[in-house]
């Protein structure tokens, strides 16, 4: 699909511009209109599990439910208070509402660029794209992929050292301060089992010819195409309508530090 076939870094980059220029406007049409964009493109261009997305993105729409809540009731006094917004049986100081759905929606459009770049990037390309495309240390880019790749392990040692624990008659504790001691014991093995590892991979690397120079081979190379440039231009281009309907609307208002 097309999202999963740009390259990670100038993904990450159009990411993070969308995400600076969210944060100079604060009206409810433009992150309302970029969310629904960013799910659309989403869809067409990417092929995700939706029910995972939507686990997800749940925990970001409590998030933007509970800040609008918290805005809209505790907010500073409006301006105009006589103008006011009738939601069923309930009435809103019209002012209050919109300050609280554009900062919900807009946590929202962010929730969604940042779940577009993790569903439809692999975390090894995204290394190897930094080292090419921006100069990033092989030293620290391949620190960061060992320390990733030792994740599973990790999970994989402590199930080891649970069943350890219970072949020598320590059952898994059932209180909060048991627990908390009984993951107290956990560490130090852990910790040995990680100091190991990594000792082993840096003898593997160091025996390898790995010595942290920037000027070598790369088996995958990655390269910025025609087709990252043209999504960088489609999501400026959809930033941009945006901001011309939130403004022909008169819900435009640039972002001055208002809660």
């Amino acid at each position: 699909m097309f999202l999963h076939q740009l390259n990670p870094t100038m993904k990450a980059v159009t990411v993070v511009i969308l995400v600076v220029l969210l944060a100079l406007v604060f009206d409810p049409v433009t992150p309302s209109i970029l969310l629904f964009s960013t799910v659309l493109l989403m869809l067409v261009g990417a092929k995700v599990n939706w029910k995972r997305y939507f686990l997800y993105f749940l925990p970001f729409l409590l998030f933007s439910f509970g800040m609008f809540w918290t805005t809209l009731i505790f907010g500073k006094q409006p301006n105009s208070p006589d103008e006011v917004i009738t939601i069923w049986t309930f009435e809103f100081p019209r002012e209050s509402f919109i300050v609280a759905l554009a900062l919900a929606l807009r946590v929202l459009s962010v929730a969604a660029l940042s779940l577009l770049f993790i569903f439809t990037t692999n975390i090894v390309h995204f290394i190897l794209s930094l080292i090419q495309q921006l100069k990033l240390s092989p030293r620290i880019a391949y620190g960061v992929l060992a320390g990733y790749r030792f994740l599973p392990m990790m999970k994989d040692e402590l199930k080891i050292i649970r069943e350890a624990y219970r072949i020598r008659g320590v059952h898994q504790a059932t209180t909060i301060r048991g627990k908390w001691s009984q993951y107290k014991r956990y560490a130090i093995p852990l910790l040995a089992s990680a100091i190991r590892k990594a000792e082993r991979t840096a003898t593997a690397m160091e025996s390898k010819g790995f010595t942290g120079e920037r000027n070598r081979t790369f088996l995958r190379q990655f390269t910025i195409t025609k087709k990252d440039w043209l999504f960088l231009v489609i999501m400026l281009a959809l930033y941009a309508a945006a901001v011309y309907t939130s403004s022909s609307l008169g819900f435009l208002k640039l972002y001055d530090g208002e809660l």
